[in-house]
C-alpha cells in the first residue's frame, strides 16, 4: 500500500466536510477528499505548535512531558520541545524505507530545516521549497520590498516591529503569477514527485505545507471572495493594532479564508495528479493538521499556548483507504502521535510507540481507543521551559500549566457550553482534581512539574541578532 500524508499549518479542523462549522469557507477539493475518507470528528493534537506537532505525527511517541535535553545551539526558538527528532525515536520514513518503501518529502515548513533540525531523516529525496515566513534564504535592502511592506501596515512602517514579514516580502518579492505562491510551489513538486516516483512502488509520501499559516498572503482573488471591494491595508499578519476598523478587522479573516481555499485549489490540482496516475486503488491518502488558530473566536485572532480550547487544539483527521468506509465520520478520541502506528498497521508493520492505532474505530472493532486526551501547548518564559495541558474527555476541558505554579486555571464544561466560554472551575474541584491527575500520569510527577528540556537562556538567537544588524536596528554586542 503507498501512503501519501498531507500535513497542513495553522489549519482549522473544522473548515472540511459536511460537519464544518466554517462551512462559509469554500474547499471544495477537501471536501471531496472527506467524503471519500474515514473523518475522526475528535482528533487533537498531543504537543503543539509546529515542530513538536509534526515529531508527534512523525514518529508516533509522545513529545509532552518534554524531557530531551539535545542539541539547539545556532537555533533561536526556545519553546519547549522545539528541536530534532530525538536518535533513540524512529521516524515513520525510517520505519518504511527500511521495509522497501521510496520515502520522499516535500515542504516549505522552514522550522524543520533550521540549524540542529533533522526532520529528513529516513526521507530518500526531499525538496525545501524556500522562501516562508522569517526563512533566511534572500537578502535585501527595505527599498526593494517597501512598496509591498505599505499594502500590509501602517504608515510610517514600524520596520523593527515587522522583520518577519521584512524577510518574508525580501523572499517572494519576484512573485509573477499564482504559481509562483508558495502553496502552489509546494503542491507542483509535490506533483512532481509522484510523477517520476509512481513506479517506485510501494512509496512514503509526506507533503507538509506551511500555509494557512500567518502571513495570511494569498493572491488578492481569494480574500476577495469573501471580502469584495475592499481598498484598505491588508494586514496579513493579524497585525491591525487597536485603531483597526471593523472593515479591516472582517478583512483579516477574510485573508484567513482566502488563504484557506487557495492552499485547497492546489491540493486540487495535486489531486489530479493522484488521479491521472491513477493510484487510488493502492494508496492511503491522509489529510492532517498540526493546530488550528483563533478566527475572532472571543474576539481574536491567532494561537496561543494559554488558549486551549477545541479551535486551537483540535486538528484535521481524514483517511482515504481504497478499501475503506466513505464519508463516514468516527467520535472516538484520536491523537496526533496515533497517526505512525495506525499507517504501520495498514503495512502490516507492529509498532512499539506510544500512539495507539485508530483503524479499528473505523472498521467498527471497537468504540474507542482512550476516553480522554491530554493536549501540551509549548511555552518558554523565565529562562526555563514550560508550558500549558488541555485535558479533554466527553464533558469537560481542564487547562492548567505546566511547569511552572499556575495560579489560573480553568474548566470548561463542555455539555453545558460547548463554546467554552465559561470556566466553571470554582464549582467543581472534584473534576478539577479528577483532570488534574490525569496531567501527572502524564508526566510522572505532581503538577506544577519540573521539565528537564535545556531551554536556556545561553542558547543564543544568531539568526535574528544578524537580521536586526543588517536592517540597522541593533548593534553588535546589543542584548
Amino acid at each position: 500500500m503507498n501512503i501519501i500524508v498531507i500535513c497542513l499549518d495553522t489549519f482549522r479542523a473544522d473548515i472540511v466536510g459536511d460537519r464544518g462549522r466554517l462551512a462559509e469557507i469554500r474547499t471544495p477539493a477537501m471536501d471531496q477528499l472527506a467524503a471519500q475518507s474515514a473523518n475522526f470528528d475528535r482528533a487533537f493534537g498531543e504537543s503543539q505548535p509546529t515542530l513538536q506537532a509534526r515529531r508527534s505525527l512523525m514518529t508516533g511517541m509522545r513529545c509532552f512531558p518534554w524531557r530531551f535535553n539535545v542539541d539547539r545551539r545556532g537555533h533561536w526558538h526556545h519553546a519547549a520541545g522545539w528541536h530534532k527528532v530525538p536518535p533513540e525515536h524512529d521516524t515513520l520514513a525510517e520505519i518504511l524505507v527500511r521495509r522497501g518503501y521510496y520515502t520522499g518529502l516535500v515542504t516549505d515548513t522552514h522550522h524543520m530545516f533550521k540549524p540542529t533540525m533533522n526532520y529528513t531523516r529516513g526521507f530518500c529525496s526531499w525538496d525545501f521549497v524556500r522562501g516562508q515566513v522569517d526563512d533566511h534564504w534572500r537578502g535585501g535592502t527595505r527599498e526593494m520590498v517597501e512598496p509591498l511592506m505599505k499594502r500590509v501596515c501602517r504608515q510610517p512602517i514600524d520596520w523593527q516591529r515587522h522583520l518577519v514579514l521584512l524577510q518574508y516580502f525580501l523572499n517572494n518579492r519576484d512573485r509573477q503569477s499564482e504559481d509562483d505562491y508558495l502553496p502552489a510551489r509546494v503542491f507542483s513538486s509535490a506533483s512532481r514527485w509522484l510523477e517520476d516516483n509512481h513506479a517506485n512502488a510501494p512509496f512514503f509520501l509526506w507533503v507538509d505545507g506551511f500555509d494557512p499559516h500567518e502571513p495570511w498572503d494569498p493572491p488578492r482573488r481569494y480574500a476577495d471572495m469573501y471580502m469584495p471591494d475592499y481598498d484598505g491595508i491588508d494586514f496579513i499578519w493579524a497585525h491591525h493594532g487597536p485603531e483597526a476598523t471593523d472593515e479591516e478587522i472582517a478583512r483579516v479573516k477574510a485573508l484567513y479564508c482566502g488563504e484557506v481555499t487557495f492552499v485547497d485549489e492546489c491540493i486540487g490540482r495535486f489531486m489530479e495528479t493522484i488521479d491521472a496516475l491513477k493510484l487510488w486503488d493502492d494508496t492511503i491518502v491522509v489529510l492532517t493538521s498540526d493546530h488550528g488558530t483563533q478566527i475572532l473566536d472571543h474576539g481574536r485572532f491567532g494561537k496561543s499556548p494559554k488558549n486551549l480550547r477545541r479551535y486551537n487544539t483540535q486538528i484535521a483527521m481524514h483517511l482515504r483507504h481504497p478499501d475503506g468506509p466513505r464519508g463516514a465520520h468516527f467520535d472516538g478520541f484520536v491523537q496526533a502521535h496515533d497517526l505512525a502506528p495506525t499507517l504501520l498497521g495498514q503495512c502490516g508493520v507492529p509498532a512499539q510507540m506510544d500512539g495507539e492505532d485508530f483503524w479499528p474505530l473505523a472498521t467498527g472493532e471497537v468504540e474507542a481507543i482512550r476516553d480522554h486526551v491530554v493536549i501540551a501547548w509549548a511555552d518558554w518564559a523565565e529562562g526555563r521551559a514550560r508550558g500549558y495541558c488541555s485535558v479533554r474527555d466527553d464533558r469537560w476541558n481542564l487547562q492548567i500549566g505546566t511547569g511552572f505554579a499556575d495560579e489560573e486555571p480553568c474548566l470548561y464544561d463542555l455539555t453545558a457550553d460547548p463554546d467554552e466560554d465559561t470556566d466553571v472551575i470554582d464549582a467543581n474541584p472534584e473534576v478539577e482534581a479528577m483532570q488534574r491527575a490525569r496531567v501527572e500520569a502524564v508526566m510522572r510527577q505532581p503538577l506544577p512539574g519540573h521539565h528537564e528540556e535545556m531551554c536556556s537562556r545561553d542558547v543564543k538567537a544568531p539568526a535574528h541578532t544578524a537580521r536586526a544588524i543588517q536592517f540597522g536596528f541593533t548593534q553588535p554586542g546589543d542584548e
